[in-house]
């Protein structure tokens, strides 16, 4: 079932222009989340804005956005004059330039988002537009304004669809020889064909079963036990006493041996 949209607007490159719509790729809504509540008598805590010199609550027609010109010294800005810099991204998504769709760094592409059409009017412009950039490999560079910020975003083809990235800015983003630099260039060459073989052992297809969120499986698991007014069993850890604590110092040859070995009996018994 497709989901309410995030985003509506158009899609233009030159004089080819239809409309479309966008919604998130990814979501968290699944994960569990907390309400803060009063433990006395059980009831949510509601949080509200608080004049800084008054102390008196702010109703919510007196909120407004400030800049800080200096110290308790602001600029009001209202909502008209938000609107009165309203981009043309707001609605548009103009396409001006292109690039190999091979060519964008992976640290630059911050959220992906589902790009459709938005009727049935625009399914062919939206199709060409599409197909034209699978073709010929590139990917659409353009910019879009999400949440009130005009923020650079890469239109990726795939399938029938595209997809929408937004990107990071080149000052968001750390120069990744500023950590590595200091790294060995070289690994033991005797060790590498050992990790080869783990690796080749453990590789299999790519499926979202090879990740969970463990924390998020306990949540539920204790939220269903609280259902069913159970009280949680707490597994208590025994000390050893005067046990001394073991060395984090391995071979790492012998390591990886032991790897492949246990790796060799697993596949064996299953």
């Amino acid at each position: 079932m497709a989901l309410r949209p995030y985003w509506k607007g158009y899609l233009k490159l030159s004089l080819v222009t239809c409309p479309v719509n966008m919604t998130p790729a990814t979501s968290e809504s699944e994960k569990v989340r907390f309400h803060t509540l009063n433990k006395k008598t059980g009831n949510r805590v509601v949080s509200q804005y608080i004049d800084s010199v008054t102390g008196k609550p702010v109703k919510d027609e007196n909120e407004a956005k400030g800049y800080a010109r200096g110290e308790n010294d602001y600029l009001i800005l209202t909502d008209d004059d938000l609107d009165a810099v309203a981009l043309d991204t707001v609605k548009t998504i103009d396409i001006q330039k292109f690039a190999p769709a091979d060519s964008i760094e992976w640290v630059y592409l911050e959220k992906p988002h589902y790009l459709m059409p938005d009727d049935a009017v625009g399914n062919e412009a939206f199709a060409v537009i599409r197909d034209a950039m699978k073709a010929d490999k590139v990917v659409g560079i353009s910019k879009l304004v999400i949440g009130r910020r005009e923020r650079a975003v890469v239109l990726e083809p795939r399938g029938e669809g595209i997809v929408l990235w937004s990107l990071r800015f080149g000052d968001e983003v750390r120069p990744e020889e500023n950590y590595f630099e200091d790294i060995d260039d070289d690994g033991d060459p005797d060790l590498v064909p050992l990790v080869q073989q783990l690796i080749k052992q453990k590789t299999k297809r790519w499926s979202p079963d090879m990740v969970n969120d463990p924390i998020q499986e306990s949540l539920l698991k204790i939220i269903a036990e609280k259902k069913k007014a159970l009280k949680p069993t707490k597994k208590t850890a025994k000390a050893r006493d005067g046990a001394a604590p073991a060395s984090n110092v391995i071979n790492i040859m012998d390591a990886l041996k032991k790897s492949l070995a246990d790796e060799l009996k697993t596949r064996k018994a299953g």
